[in-house]
C-alpha cells in the first residue's frame, strides 16, 4: 500500500534491558564513520527515532539500534544507539543484544568481532556458552568527590566518569536501591541530574552528564545499581556503560586491581562481570552478560496515522 513505510526490526532484552535492532527499511545514511552517519540521522530523521522507540508501537524503556555497513569491512557491524529522547555514543546492554541478534540472524559465529560505534571502534566476543563480552572504549573517573547541592535534598557527592556516555556516581546516599522504591529512586537521580545541570557541573570539554548512578551493598554481588538514563527511564540491566565507569572509578581508587572480576547487580537482579585491563596508560574495561531474542517485528508507519512517529510527551 502506498503511504506506508516498513520498518524491520529485531528485539531482544539484555538482563531485563530492551534492544529494538533495526535491520531494514530505513532511510540511507552515507557511508561515513558511525558519529557522521548519527549526525545525518539526528538532522534528517529524528522524527523515525521517536516513531521507532516511543509509544504507540515502543515504550520509553526501549534503546533502539540502527544496524549499519561498517566503514572496514573487517568490522562485523557498525551501529548507531537512540532512545525516547536523543542519541548514545555507546551502550553496553545494546551492543550485547546486537551481537545475539546477529547470531540469531546467522551473520555472525561464536569469536571475536569488531563492532564499530558513534564513539570508536569495540571488540565484542561471541562465547561458547551464549554469553557476550564486550570490550568497551577507554574509560576514566574525570572528577572525584564533586559535591552538589540538590533542592528538596541537600548536599550529594560523586564522582564525574566515562564509560562511554558521562555518568555521575554517588556510594553515600539514603536511597532503598529496591525495585519497589522506583518512584523516589527516580525522583531523587532526576533532581540531582537537574541540579548538575543548574551548576554547569559537566564531563570532559563541556559534555552533558545525562546518566546518574547509585549504588548500595547486594548479597548475590559485589554491587547493586539504579541507573537513571536520559529520558528519566531507569536501566533494567546492570549498564555496561554505567558499570565501565563504576570500574574506572574503582581502578583508580585501587579498590580493584587489573583482571579482577567485579560483580554489578541491576534493580530488577540482572548480573554483569566486569574487569579491566590498562593498554597504554589507558583503562579498557570488559562487560559480560547475555541477551535473549524477543521478537521479530515489522513496524508499519502509516502517513495517515497522526502518531506514526510516537507520541511526544
Amino acid at each position: 500500500m502506498s503511504g506506508l513505510l516498513r520498518i524491520k526490526a529485531i528485539d531482544s532484552h539484555t538482563g531485563g534491558e530492551p534492544t529494538r535492532v533495526v535491520i531494514d527499511g530505513f532511510p540511507d545514511l552515507g557511508s561515513g564513520s558511525m558519529a557522521e552517519r548519527l549526525e545525518i540521522f539526528r538532522r534528517d530523521h529524528d522524527n523515525l527515532r521517536s516513531g521507532i522507540v516511543r509509544e504507540p508501537r515502543g515504550h520509553d524503556a526501549i534503546v533502539g539500534t540502527i544496524l549499519c555497513a561498517p566503514v572496514d569491512p573487517a568490522s562485523a557491524a557498525g551501529v548507531i544507539f537512540f532512545n525516547n529522547v536523543g542519541y548514545l555514543g555507546m551502550c553496553g546492554h545494546g551492543t550485547i543484544g546486537l551481537i545475539k541478534t546477529l547470531e540469531y540472524l546467522g551473520r555472525i559465529e561464536r569469536g571475536a568481532h569488531t563492532i564499530e560505534t558513534p564513539v570508536g571502534r569495540i571488540s565484542a566476543d561471541l562465547e561458547v556458552d551464549g554469553n557476550v563480552t564486550i570490550k568497551n572504549v577507554p574509560s576514566y573517573r574525570y572528577a572525584k568527590d564533586i559535591s552538589v547541592d540538590v533542592e528538596g535534598i541537600g548536599l550529594v557527592v560523586g564522582d564525574v566518569a566515562y564509560g562511554g556516555n558521562w555518568f555521575f556516581l554517588i556510594n553515600a546516599h539514603s536511597q532503598k536501591v529496591e525495585l519497589s522504591n522506583l518512584e523516589k529512586l527516580t525522583d531523587f537521580t532526576s533532581a540531582v541530574r537537574d541540579a548538575l545541570t543548574k551548576n554547569h557541573i559537566t564531563g570532559d570539554g563541556g559534555a552533558l552528564i545525562d546518566h546518574i548512578e547509585i549504588f548500595s551493598p547486594s548479597e548475590n554481588a559485589d554491587s547493586r545499581n539504579f541507573v537513571l538514563c536520559p529520558g528519566l527511564e531507569y536501566d533494567r540491566s546492570p549498564c555496561g556503560t554505567g558499570t565501565s565507569a563504576k570500574l574506572a572509578c574503582l581502578y583508580a581508587d585501587g579498590k580493584l586491581k587489573e583482571g579482577e572480576i567485579w560483580r554489578q547487580e541491576s534493580i530488577v537482579g540482572s548480573v554483569f562481570e566486569g574487569w579491566v585491563n590498562v593498554k597504554n596508560g589507558m583503562i579498557v574495561p570488559s562487560i559480560r552478560g547475555t541477551a535473549h531474542i524477543t521478537a521479530e517485528l515489522d513496524l508499519i508507519l502509516d502517513e495517515r496515522d497522526p502518531f506514526r512517529f510516537g507520541i511526544n510527551k
